[in-house]
């Protein structure tokens, strides 16, 4: 019985990972052409309950802690004005309850822990039909169960449902500051170890420091989905594009904008995109979804949680029901249908609190109740 996954997100390779643990082959096909071949991104927070968990079941918790940054658990809220609203920083002797991780060397911790031959790149999925894979190159491959780890724009999930992710007035432009202790040590004292966060009315700024020296600058805008286009700012021109950023936080905390103006050539738009909370499908044999294909939330600390927990609770029901795909296909389903409802949910409440016109008092109170 052939498995084959179609992605090598983090999702997809938990999956192959704990399928290999409990020795079941599998294929995992990436439309990328190596590891390397684009950035993965900033830090993840890994929550004990999910997210290590699955690092748990993949027989990899030793190694994921040698990577895992305590101190990325720090936090510090204010509002634009420069009020501090919450600092937290995290003791030495603190558990590891939210670690950060860097998203390349968690990928690359799993991608080391499978066969060479576990994953093959370059191979771009287009369709399949009548237990056939179709690559872009012309090539297929057969299957039986086929898993769609293929994150938002997956091609794998019109083949269980016609939903499609929708935006959700939510738009972001990344930037960055790198190697900030040496260039910058002023700006990097202010930021912290940690997540550092400034919310206003319509719009946020975030830091974040990264294993490498890097913090990554995120600027959030609650805006239409044809903002980007509209809001004139010439993307293409990174020294040009910071200017016209920084001139949309008229009023903040010069410090803030400072952050913005140390930031390096790398500017990257991108629109904030869910799937509807709750969605479900009849369950199929022979297909299913995890992460991202199956339940895009917005990113607040869920997603990547969520989808390396589905891929090892997908790889424990079928380690289960080796003989019986359907069966353990369903068992998986009922399961991340409750679970992943539920933390979309959650995201979507967290999602209103940052849209909203006080974010950073109902922010301050969502992480002190009471």
């Amino acid at each position: 019985m052939t498995i084959t996954i179609v992605g090598a997100g983090l999702g997809g390779l938990a999956l192959a990972r704990v399928l290999h643990v409990n020795g079941i082959d599998a294929v995992v096909y990436e439309r990328e052409p190596s590891r390397d071949a684009r950035g993965q991104g900033g830090m993840l927070d890994l929550h004990a309950g999910t997210g290590q968990r699955a690092i748990r079941e993949a027989g990899l918790i030793d190694e994921f802690r040698a990577i895992a940054r305590r101190e990325g658990q720090d936090l510090r809220l204010l509002e634009p004005d420069g009020t501090l609203l919450l600092q937290e920083d995290t003791p030495e002797d603190a558990p590891l309850d939210r670690p950060e991780v860097d998203r390349a060397d968690l990928r690359n911790l799993l991608l080391d822990s499978l066969p060479e031959h576990a994953v093959r790149w370059g191979h771009a999925f287009e369709h399949a039909d009548n237990g056939l894979l179709h690559f872009a190159d012309g090539t297929s491959a057969t299957y039986d169960l086929l898993v769609g780890a293929d994150g938002a724009d997956s091609r794998v999930r019109a083949l269980l449902t016609d939903a499609r992710p929708a935006h959700t007035g939510q738009n972001v432009v990344e930037l960055g500051i790198p190697d900030i202790d040496r260039t910058h040590p002023d700006l990097a004292a202010m930021v912290g170890r940690g997540n550092y966060w400034v919310l206003g009315n319509g719009q946020s700024l975030s830091a974040q420091r990264n294993g490498d020296g890097r913090v990554r600058i995120y600027l959030s805008f609650y805006t239409a989905e044809d903002w980007f286009g509209t809001s004139g700012i010439p993307f293409d021109d990174p020294a040009a594009a910071r200017a016209r950023l920084i001139g949309l936080f008229t009023g903040w905390d010069s410090r803030f904008t400072a952050l913005i103006a140390a930031c390096d050539d790398t500017v990257l738009p991108r629109s904030i995109t869910t799937l509807p909370v709750g969605l479900t499908w009849p369950s199929r044999p022979g297909v299913t979804l995890l992460g991202d294909a199956a339940h895009l939330m917005p990113p607040v600390g869920q997603g990547a949680n969520m989808a390396l927990l589905d891929g090892a609770l997908l790889g424990l029901a079928l380690a289960a029901h080796p003989d019986d795909f359907p069966a353990a296909v369903k068992e998986y389903e009922r399961e991340m249908f409750e679970r992943t409802s539920a933390a979309g949910r959650q995201s979507v409440r967290i999602q209103e609190i940052l849209m909203s016109p006080d974010a950073s008092r109902k922010m301050l109170a969502f992480f002190q109740p009471g």
